[in-house]
């Protein structure tokens, strides 16, 4: 078993991904941008400071920038008591922990979404760090919040694999130097996340616990 597992939440354990697109396409129309639903959703996975300079012109007025978060946060809090997990996410969580793996959660979400994150999962028993975009400087695709899960798990690079669903999680790993098992269930395609490196592919959680035994998560 490898020592520790870091695990993405939005889109990864929670069906979330389409929740956030749409939360920011009417973030964006409050503030007088149009951005199409699918350049929205391609960007999900980032953290709101990277998200923005994506889908908005880079020489757009900053000054609304806050106000364009702070709509987000808003509509999408009204989600948050009916988040629902994937099949097989705490499951999936509770194998890597029995097994002995330090299980780790890295996510964009901000330390206050997380709480409903983790409400949802309902699996802090299996849970060992949490780290979010308030713990570092940039977000993914940067690796900060990757090599700060490591931290937290207290093992190299080349102990630890990470689970997520989009192609900024894979980057990010790439640049932290552990492998990458990518997950379908935030709306990426296989052949997208294994250009981009991701070691293996699954469905989603529940088939990555059905078929853990020859995944990566078991070394």
């Amino acid at each position: 078993m490898t020592d520790a597992v870091i695990f993405d939440v939005d889109g990864t354990l929670v069906d979330t991904d389409y929740l956030h697109a749409v939360c920011w396409w009417q973030a964006f129309r409050q503030g007088g941008h149009v951005v199409e639903t699918a350049e929205i959703h391609r960007a999900i996975g980032m953290g709101s400071d990277k998200l923005l300079d994506h889908v908005l012109p880079r020489d757009r007025d900053r000054s609304g920038d806050d106000a364009l978060r702070a709509a987000h946060t808003a509509l999408y809090a009204q989600y948050w008591d009916r988040l629902e997990p994937f099949d097989g996410a705490g499951g999936l969580l509770r194998r890597c922990s029995r097994l002995g793996a330090r299980v780790v959660l890295a996510s964009s979400a901000s330390a206050t979404e997380m709480g409903a994150l983790r409400r949802a999962l309902d699996a802090d028993d299996a849970i060992d760090a949490v780290t979010s975009s308030a713990d570092v400087e940039q977000s993914k695709p940067a690796p900060d919040l990757v090599e700060e899960a490591l931290d937290a798990a207290g093992v190299p690079a080349d102990r630890a694999v990470f689970v997520g669903d989009a192609v900024w999680d894979v980057r990010a790993c790439a640049r932290a130097g552990l492998p990458c098992v990518g997950v379908l269930t935030g709306g990426v395609s296989r052949a997208e996340l294994l250009d981009e490196g991701a070691v293996a592919v699954y469905a989603g959680a529940g088939e990555l616990l059905r078929r853990f035994d020859g995944s990566p998560l078991a070394g």
